[in-house]
């Protein structure tokens, strides 16, 4: 009886020992979460800065070597791995769109990433690898595999709970579970249905199947009531679909639905003026936060499957289009080109982006037709982006969402790399001139 009570005991010590370890291991893992956010919260995210102007006429001194420094800036606070596994995820554009992030410097980093001993991949959607090689892309020119994002058959997806208007749940990409570390390669461009495309925007609808991306992603925006059937007619409804000057709406007569695309509208509220007080027609602007939220929860979503340390994030400022890169096709940039963004911090350089495209303004002539209302209106505070989109499309909506989800901060210290009064000053070394034919 004796042994059997010391037994009963020892076992009693050593399951109380044990779970007060995985107790207080857990209170350290929530620690250092809050740590981590306090810490952005309270201190500003550094974002580092390489301006398209140089100093001189020398390599030294070019958006490249901008683009090198920075890399390696970023690479030395990310503890990589050897043999880890690192997703590069950009967007590799679509048919004949030829803005997205040049092959040059996309193989540069990817150069860079290798001297680690990890092992890079470029991933993407699957059409958009598949036909990759039409826009340079290749394993050869990159460096390194590119990858679908969610397999061969679009299929490759692990469940991710959002529960967000409706929605539960959404199909992440498998690749980006595999992944040990994330690079976010984005182009920083105008976007329809919520102002502008950047970094949150590169993993939110990149990260996903297709199913996700258009049934759930983008139908968020439909959520809010825009058609009432009780006053809506079919006469008025042939009345708007003809009206829309951006051909947004489109009419299911069998059941007196009017389905509104919600990435092409402008909010010119030309069907308001043929509603005529009516009220068989609302403009919700939650329909437009919706989607900027939506895409805040999803990127927050992939990028909880990685330790935050090995991630970080590059947005290329140049080719700035009106519209996204997903539309196949050669755009005027509307905003000249800035140079290219390097950070730890998604909030921090989605902010500094959005601050510098607010600066640089608008090339006014290179503004397409088909914005026909495009707000030009210098009194009026607004970013360029919104200009050309419409009031309801903040492109800094989403920003804030990510921020209130504790993605990181908006508060950034712009630190810029070999700026042009830096390089202007700097000693050049000899010349160099090609005196016969080279292979490198």
């Amino acid at each position: 009886m004796t042994i059997i009570f010391f037994a009963l005991h020892l076992f009693n010590f050593f399951f109380l020992k044990n779970l007060a370890i995985s107790i207080i291991k857990k209170k350290e893992i929530t620690l250092n979460y809050l740590n981590i956010y306090n810490n952005m919260s309270s201190e500003k995210s550094k974002v580092y800065f390489g301006s398209i102007q140089h100093g001189i006429m020398f390599p030294f001194a070019s958006l490249a070597a901008k683009v090198d420094k920075i890399t390696e800036m970023l690479i030395e606070q990310t503890p990589i791995e050897q043999k880890d596994k690192i997703a590069i995820k950009m967007h590799l554009g679509f048919a004949d769109g030829y803005q997205t992030i040049p092959v040059f410097f996309v193989r540069r980093i990817v150069q860079a990433i290798k001297k680690t001993g990890g092992y890079p991949f470029i991933t993407d959607n699957p059409t958009a690898v598949y036909n990759a090689v039409n826009r340079g892309y290749t394993q050869e020119t990159c460096g390194c595999p590119i990858i679908p994002v969610a397999g061969v058959k679009d299929r490759y997806t692990t469940p991710v709970e959002i529960n967000f208007k409706g929605f539960d749940t959404l199909d992440l990409g498998g690749v980006m579970k595999d992944a040990d570390v994330l690079i976010d390669l984005s182009h920083a461009k105008g976007h329809g249905a919520c102002g502008y495309g950047g970094a949150i925007k590169n993993l939110a609808l990149g990260g996903y199947s297709a199913n996700s991306r258009w049934m759930k992603l983008h139908a968020v925006s439909q959520v809010a009531k825009y058609w009432d059937k009780e006053k809506g007619t079919p006469e008025l409804a042939e009345k708007l679909v003809n009206g829309c000057p951006y051909r947004t709406l489109r009419y299911d007569k069998e059941n007196n639905n009017l389905i509104r695309n919600y990435h092409d509208c402008h909010q010119c509220f030309t069907c308001l003026e043929i509603d005529n007080g009516l009220g068989a027609i609302k403009v919700p602007r939650e329909s437009y936060s919706a989607f900027q939220e939506m895409i805040a929860i999803s990127s927050n979503k992939v990028l909880e499957t990685f330790d935050l340390e090995k991630v970080f994030y590059l947005n290329f400022l140049t080719q700035i289009t009106a519209m996204c890169d997903c539309l196949g096709t050669g755009q005027p940039p509307v905003v000249n080109d800035i140079g290219v963004l390097g950070s730890k911090d998604i909030v921090a350089i989605e902010t500094a982006t959005l601050d510098l495209i607010k600066e640089e303004g608008l090339i006014e002539k290179h503004i397409p037709p088909y914005f026909m209302h495009a707000n030009l209106d210098p009194k009026e505070d607004l970013h360029p982006l919104t200009r050309l989109h419409g009031p309801y499309k903040d492109p800094y909506e989403a920003v804030r969402f990510a921020e209130n989800l504790k993605m990181g901060t908006s508060n950034y210290d712009l630190i810029e790399i070999l700026s042009a009064d830096e390089t202007k000053k700097m000693d050049l070394p000899g010349k160099f001139f090609e005196q016969e034919p080279s292979f490198f």
